[in-house]
């Protein structure tokens, strides 16, 4: 396991954090089992906007010099303060990159420190499963290995500077029924789908996980002990310490520290007023306590010496140098899904300097659209929208704009345009984190008694001695500065009628139209993706994301996305989803997976993304080295511009009923008519199953098929590798 030093393990550290718990009250340790705020006030405070204007502590214990932790959320950057504001995490997944996911890691995790936080809560990694699921933004997509290697990069870039929280921990891919519904899954689907990506991270050295709010085979995940301690310390290895989730993260307390929960957050709630009676009853053992104390302590002395480093000052928050990343990231994670030959050649790129006039169309066109209105929200200081975007690009050219309420009118204004640039897809309201009615019977006895007026005292007075943050002027426009958006799963895959209605009556009356999507996951665009001739994925794009879609539009920038999930044809080809299950049950089958088993091919398949040129994989073959493997593939570049493609490779062990999984990736720049090769590493614990007699991942000796391909749909070259 990698980490920041190597003291945790040696003997002086140990005796170092059992002398801290040693010389602690009995209230003192109790302290450091749930978040430093009181309830009520803490929820009120939450109302004002608390969420952006302070972190959340948690087990500082002043007296013995116990600094404890300060919680800041994510994962499209920091929610304290006016912060940048990065593309969504769906977003940056389809750039396949994770030198340039450690990149924005590294930033985040400076202003993490400048905002006075040290644990940033924004590695979520919870496959995507089903696209309907309102958090699908905050993940990277279907695939574990893919969303291992994202997540795996955004840890080590904010470790370089604080400490990082990987959730949730687990099965966490349905939201409106979080709170009740229980995930039956066998343990080779849940060892081979729905944790590879989590013992990723926690193999990369992160300090912190954080369970779900859902049950797992009857447990409630803040109270597994076969989550908790029995996968993720016993048989990984996890020597950090586990949080639960917000406020319903746990529904016993003893049971919870029991199974290695080690903090509750993010206020005094159910362990406060419940685990002395249990420890005098003798359900909870005091050292059960130390335990969890000792974890908490240990992992913050690990990180230290990176705390105690200089901290960044407040004009590090969205920065220039951020900016510029987040518009680099912005670009590259647009997917280029159609792209038809309109007169002489594709409609895209466009060329800023002979294209005269644009109609720019949509209700979405010049609106501030940053993601989900939950948790992870980001008080970006200012937002480029996409308008702003295209009259940036094209100085030249007469701009026009037109919120497409009435289509005829768009119509009109489309039809006078050289090209039309049509906005359609989602917002807030339509999809993220779920703070709606759910089911509250069985949740109402967690509600704590009375604040303590002392401790409703002090928290007042460290609240008053925060900075004064202000939300930016977008945000007080849309009404919502003091609250979270309702959010939630998609009720359909399929944009909204009236902007079907908008791309028909432009398309009709342009045949150059430019159809941009904004979404977290798929969207099922059967009904007339064909009557466009370019159809690009721009995501919530971030705080720069006007100019980083432009200057793929316009040519400035490499069309270099690929799909980090797949896109069906139709709701009725994916698995069934349920945002009001009670009970839910997943098996081993889901996104190219699961079509592949059905034999349905899908609208645009798993990794697929074109550029603006064309490229073609030649050869590749496979070797063992120095105990893993390696994958050699070279690609041709058969186009006229420079470029660079995504090369994926799939493995399947000969004679097995698993499917065809990715297991590396990388990517290669090539010049026009030129070629060049690359090397895959791909590590040898990516091909194992589940022994269940043995309950291990276990590497099975034997020859592997590795298919090297340019996503999941193309048969690309077949190759093998023995392992021994």
């Amino acid at each position: 396991m990698t980490t920041p030093g190597d003291e945790t393990n040696s003997g002086r550290a140990i005796d170092r954090v059992r002398s801290i718990v040693e010389e602690m009250t009995d209230d003192e340790k109790l302290w450091c089992l749930d978040g430093d705020a009181p309830f009520w006030a803490g929820l009120t405070y939450l109302g004002e906007s608390g969420y952006h204007k302070s972190p959340f502590r948690a087990a500082k214990v002043a007296r013995l010099g116990v600094p404890g932790f300060a919680f800041s959320d994510g994962p499209r950057g920091i929610v304290v303060d006016q912060a940048t504001c990065f593309p969504v995490s769906m977003a940056r997944g389809a750039t396949w990159d994770p030198k340039l996911e450690e990149r924005i890691g590294d930033a985040i995790g400076r202003e993490l420190r400048a905002v006075g936080a040290d644990l940033y809560g924004g590695v979520c990694v919870n496959v995507l499963r089903h696209p309907a699921w309102g958090r699908a933004q905050e993940t990277y997509g279907e695939d574990p290995h893919h969303v291992g290697e994202m997540g795996a990069a955004l840890a080590r870039g904010v470790q370089a500077h604080g400490m990082a929280c990987v959730k949730h921990f687990a099965c966490n891919s349905m939201e409106n029924a979080r709170f009740q519904v229980d995930i039956a899954v066998d343990e080779a689907a849940l060892h081979e789908v729905y944790l590879p990506q989590f013992k990723r991270i926690v193999d990369e050295g992160v300090a912190v996980v954080m369970s779900a709010y859902n049950s797992v085979n009857g447990e409630w995940c803040g109270d597994s002990r076969a989550l908790l301690t029995d996968v993720l310390r016993d048989e990984w290895g996890f020597d950090g310490f586990v949080i639960s989730d917000w406020i319903f993260g746990l529904r016993d307390a003893a049971r919870s520290v029991h199974a290695g929960l080690d903090v509750e957050m993010p206020y005094r709630m159910i362990r406060a007023g419940r685990l002395p009676d249990a420890l005098e009853k003798g359900d909870l053992a005091w050292e059960d306590v130390d335990r969890a104390v000792e974890r908490v302590i240990a992992t913050c002395l690990r990180f230290e010496e990176i705390l105690a480093r200089p901290v960044p000052g407040r004009e590090v928050l969205a920065c220039a140098e951020h900016r510029e990343l987040a518009r680099e990231v912005a670009a590259k994670s647009v997917v280029l899904l159609r792209n038809e030959p309109v007169d002489a050649g594709p409609l895209l790129p466009l060329d800023p300097r002979s294209t005269g006039s644009v109609a720019v169309l949509g209700r979405l066109a010049d609106r501030v659209n940053l993601g989900d209105g939950g948790s992870s929200d980001v008080w970006a200081p200012e937002v480029v929208t996409l308008l702003d975007g295209i009259r940036a690009a094209a100085p030249g050219a007469v701009v026009s704009n037109d919120d497409g309420t009435d289509p005829a009118e768009a119509a009109v204004v489309a039809g006078e345009a050289e090209v039309a640039v049509v906005v359609v897809g989602y917002t807030r309201l339509d999809e993220g984190e779920y703070i709606g009615e759910f089911a509250t019977d069985h949740l109402m006895d967690l509600f704590p008694g009375d604040d303590d007026p002392e401790l409703v005292e002090a928290f007042t007075a460290q609240v008053a001695t925060e900075r004064l943050i202000e939300p930016p002027p977008h945000v007080v426009a849309r009404g919502e500065a003091g609250g979270f958006a309702a959010g939630g799963d998609r009720s359909s895959l399929r944009l909204h009628d009236e902007d079907v209605a908008l791309i028909a009556a432009v398309s009709a009356a342009n045949p150059r139209t430019v159809v941009v999507l904004v979404a977290g996951s798929a969207v099922v665009m059967s009904e007339w993706d064909r009557t466009v001739p370019a159809v690009v994925q721009s995501w919530y794009s971030g705080m720069e994301g006007g100019h980083g879609v432009a200057d793929v539009l316009f040519g400035q920038a490499e069309a270099c996305g690929r799909l980090p999930f797949s896109v069906p044809n139709d709701d009725s080809d994916l698995p069934q989803f349920d945002a009001r299950a009670n009970e839910f049950t997943y098996d081993a089958w889901h996104g190219y997976w699961y079509l592949e088993r059905a034999g349905t091919v899908p609208a645009y398949p798993f990794g697929f993304g074109l550029g603006y040129t064309t490229f073609a994989l030649e050869e590749a073959r496979a070797e063992t080295s120095g105990g893993g493997i390696v994958v050699h593939a070279t690609v041709a570049n058969t186009g006229g511009r420079a470029g660079s493609d995504l090369v994926q490779v799939y493995a399947r062990r000969r004679g097995s009923d698993r499917p065809f999984r990715l297991v590396g990736f990388g990517r290669v720049g090539v010049e026009p008519g030129g070629r060049a090769g690359l090397a895959i590493p791909v590590r040898t614990e990516s091909l194992a199953e589940r022994d269940l007699d043995a309950h291990a991942m276990v590497v099975r000796p034997g020859p592997y098929d590795l298919r090297v391909a340019r996503h999941a749909g193309d048969p690309g070259i077949t190759t093998e590798v023995v392992v021994d």
